[in-house]
């Protein structure tokens, strides 16, 4: 896909493999040794994808994310975007630990930075609010604004 644009790139990847769960286009559009900065050096780039796809799906089979803006500087794409999605399949947080479907509805900001250099994602940096997440299906406690007593 090296005739299609860096922005439409990131929006036909988004599109594809997590609101559709096209795993082939986790091949086509990622490079094999690509870096996904959030992950243990020498983690398989292509291989984990596929595994955050399916775990997420499998939460959140409905899951779509909402792309608010896109920052093109280069081969260096920003995507500032929020996942939505019914927690109705079971959502595994880590090994050995999971979370059973609660029914509740997430809406949850993300932001991704990716380096995309001959059509390829070649380095991922992503972060979202976990906490966030989790207070809205119900594992988390809700923060308590702090109580000032007056006194020094």
């Amino acid at each position: 896909m090296p005739s299609q644009s860096n922005e439409t790139l990131v929006c036909a990847f988004m599109e594809r493999i997590f609101d559709q769960g096209d795993l082939s286009a986790v091949d086509e559009f990622n490079a094999a040794d690509g870096i996904d900065y959030q992950e243990p050096p020498g983690t398989d780039f292509i291989a984990h994808l596929k595994q955050v796809v399916v775990g997420m799906r499998t939460a959140f089979p409905d899951i779509h994310f909402e792309i608010h803006e896109l920052l093109v500087q280069g081969d260096m794409v920003e995507r500032n975007a929020t996942m939505t999605g019914t927690h109705t399949g079971t959502f595994s947080l880590m090994p050995g630990h999971s979370l059973p479907p609660t029914g509740r509805k997430v809406s949850v900001p993300h932001m991704h930075f990716m380096r995309i250099l001959d059509g390829k994602t070649t380095d991922l940096w992503h972060l979202w609010n976990v906490p966030m997440m989790m207070q809205q299906l119900g594992t988390a406690a809700t923060p308590q604004p702090a109580h000032h007593s007056g006194n020094a």
